[in-house]
């Protein structure tokens, strides 16, 4: 049996909900462990859409328990209307198979107005945030000043709570020179939707705990992607929690030798949103082409993603730093009708050849990428199972993206529906 840890191994985007969704046929248990309603999954499941922000992939399947823990920030007024949405769709969710931390943190209106204050103050140095409040919901939380799911259970107790903090975020407001945030209206909204947040609540390190003793598969779900790590990432250009595959101890409640194996999603190309240094950028027709046919649009956002050439570099960097065990590398179809692909093997900065990307973030962006062109195999992809009937440019060019990562490629998925997957390598059953 096989605890399995799922990461993006880039910034994010990577196909991380199709292979979530592909391995939690196999869970028992589906555990989301950081980030917010920032970063969002779509599933296609027998042509339907399924676009996922807060709750686990593995909720769109029968007979399965998803665990939103500790190292998510949650909007609750976003979770119900997800819930909502999801239920309008035909699946069942009621708290034997959805399970929210009592100790995660909430993300409240004044987060989000303080996201859009701060980024629209910052003018061209902004970060890029989707301006949900994911930022200042984690600074809450390291100042030890949040609310957090378990508040809602006492007025009395959330009336201090409140209290506390915005003490502190309407002294930053006054000298922004905005208006101070009223506590009243906000603690009856949030008395009014607590016994719908707290029917889901539960202790999760408890209940984790438990599924180990009963041998139950758990499969931990990583939001984002290893690049956009507060502490490894493009930093500052960055989320603001750990995306790395030791966080899903910390953000759940389990000992790291509850986890078994960690897998990297990895797509065949590169996308990132926002801003922030992007070595392999096309900024030419190569990198619309890839936009189109990936349909590289933000699930919550609708943005635009930029997008680039395979950064070989970033992509051993990223595996070592999480420790991924293997990838799954994702849309490998996308590159189908190109005659050349070219996969970033070093750097040049300054002059000097690099074989990392360096912490500076003037090196990242003054980073040139030294390329390796690859033939394209100009035949559709799309829908093959099996490795063996692959075109022969396409074995060659991911036989030598696996050599140069150093990590052996577990999957390759050739389309988004959830069965048209090559499997290699089963990270449940090693």
């Amino acid at each position: 049996m096989k605890n399995v840890v799922v990461v993006g191994s880039q910034w994010g985007d990577e196909g991380k909900g199709k292979i979530v969704d592909w391995l939690s046929s196999e869970a028992d248990v589906i555990v989301r462990f950081q980030g917010g309603h920032n970063a969002g999954h779509t599933l296609v499941i027998d042509g339907v859409v399924y676009k996922l922000r807060l709750l686990p992939s593995g909720i769109v399947r029968k007979n399965k328990i998803s665990i939103i823990g500790n190292g998510v920030v949650v909007d609750p007024w976003a979770l119900l209307d997800e819930i909502d949405e999801i239920k309008f769709k035909g699946v069942e969710v009621n708290p034997d198979n959805l399970i929210l931390s009592e100790a995660a943190t909430l993300i409240l209106p004044y987060h989000k107005e303080m996201d859009e204050i701060r980024e629209d103050a910052a003018g061209k140095s902004k970060i890029g945030t989707t301006r949900r409040g994911i930022g200042p919901a984690y600074e809450d939380k390291v100042g030890r000043r949040s609310i957090r799911v378990m508040d809602l259970a006492s007025e009395s107790n959330l009336d201090k709570r409140l209290d506390a903090v915005l003490s502190h975020h309407n002294a930053i407001r006054k000298g922004l020179k905005k208006n101070e945030f009223k506590k009243e209206q906000l603690k009856k909204d949030l008395l009014k939707i607590a016994p719908q947040i707290l029917k889901f609540s539960q202790p999760v390190w408890k209940k984790i705990d438990n599924f180990k003793s009963q041998n139950k598969k758990i499969l931990f779900e990583g939001a984002q992607g290893v690049l956009l790590d507060v502490d490894h990432g493009t930093y500052p250009y960055v989320t603001s929690s750990n995306t790395v595959a030791s966080s899903a101890a910390t953000g759940s409640g389990c000992g790291i030798n509850t986890i078994n194996y960690v897998l990297g999603i990895t797509k065949a190309y590169t996308t990132r949103v926002g801003e922030g240094p992007f070595p392999t950028e096309l900024r030419d027709e190569i990198g619309d082409l890839l936009g189109i046919r990936g349909k590289e649009f933000g699930t919550v956002t609708s943005r635009k993603r930029r997008c680039g050439w395979f950064d070989g570099v970033l992509v051993r960097q990223t595996l070592k730093i999480s420790g991924i065990d293997g990838i799954a590398l994702t849309k490998l179809d996308v590159l189908d009708e190109l005659d050349v692909i070219k996969m970033c093997i070093a750097y040049e900065i300054n002059g000097k050849k690099f074989d990392y990307l360096p912490a500076s973030v003037d090196d990242q962006f003054l980073a040139k990428p030294i390329y390796k062109s690859f033939k394209g195999w100009k035949s559709s992809t799309a829908g093959i199972k099996k490795f063996e009937q692959l075109p022969e440019n396409a074995k060659i060019y991911i036989k030598e993206l696996e050599k140069f990562i150093e990590t052996r490629i577990s999957s390759i998925s050739t389309s988004p529906e959830r069965n048209d997957t090559i499997l290699i390598q089963d990270p449940f059953n090693l």
